[in-house]
């Protein structure tokens, strides 16, 4: 399966997995130092239940987002395939 680069949704979906995974880095630095925050603990479970929606459905139209653990393949193996996500 070949992303294309052409779809402007494969761009909005990446991006918006961007912004989420950004967010949840920094909830998990602030929350190493703040473990009792019960609204960031709610917020990252909120952001991690919506980057894990949107992961998914990434990876329905174009394929895995990394190369272990966290996708499955259809057959042929998808992985090979570009461009991957870094490479936009």
């Amino acid at each position: 399966m070949d992303a294309n680069p052409h779809d402007p949704r494969y761009y909005e979906l990446l991006e918006q997995l961007q912004t989420l995974d950004f967010a949840l880095v920094e909830l998990n630095l602030y929350l190493d130092t703040h473990p009792t925050d019960l609204k960031s603990i709610q917020q990252f479970n909120q952001l991690t239940q919506e980057r894990t929606r949107l992961a998914k459905q990434f990876q329905e139209l174009y394929g895995p987002l990394q190369n272990f653990g966290r996708a499955y393949s259809k057959c042929p193996w998808e992985w090979n395939q570009s461009p991957w996500p870094w490479q936009v």
